[in-house]
């Protein structure tokens, strides 16, 4: 059975699974990773959900306000023998309601154009190519995402 959770940055299964996350962002990035790694500090994040797949944690994603309508999702992350499951798309879908109940109107994100799993994901969550934006403008490997909550 899955239960999706709503928590914080303290949730001691969500720092479990964001070390996963950093793990495979390391190799993913490449040389890259320590720019991209300064941008996704957790103490920040107030808003996080993590996924539990009869009782254990197998995946998470956070937001955190990006501006006056937007929030920015960020450590987005499903436990490889989880995948293809539905559940990541399930976690995205809680953070996009958890958004618009407090009032925000559209979602942002970037991720990187190595990750080609993340980037057919978000297209089939119905996220919309735009400019890069904030520190990823100059980035190559950088790819952002929009969508109206």
């Amino acid at each position: 059975m899955l239960k999706i959770i709503k928590s914080n940055s303290k949730n001691e299964d969500f720092i479990a699974l964001v070390k996963e996350l950093d793990s495979y962002l390391k190799i993913t990035d490449g040389d890259e990773h320590e720019f991209y790694n300064q941008f996704n500090s957790i103490e920040s994040l107030r808003n996080v959900v993590v996924a539990y797949l009869n009782d254990k944690p197998v995946g998470c994603g956070a937001f955190k306000i990006f501006d006056k309508n937007s929030v920015e999702i960020k450590r987005m992350f499903t436990k490889t023998e989880a995948r293809n499951k539905g559940i990541a798309s399930k976690i995205l879908n809680s953070l996009e309601e958890w958004a618009k109940e407090l009032g925000f109107t559209h979602a942002i994100l970037e991720t990187g154009i190595r990750q080609k799993e993340a980037v057919e994901f978000y297209k089939k969550n119905n996220y919309e190519s735009i400019p890069k934006y904030g520190q990823y403008k100059g980035m190559d490997n950088s790819l952002c995402f929009k969508k109206h909550l």
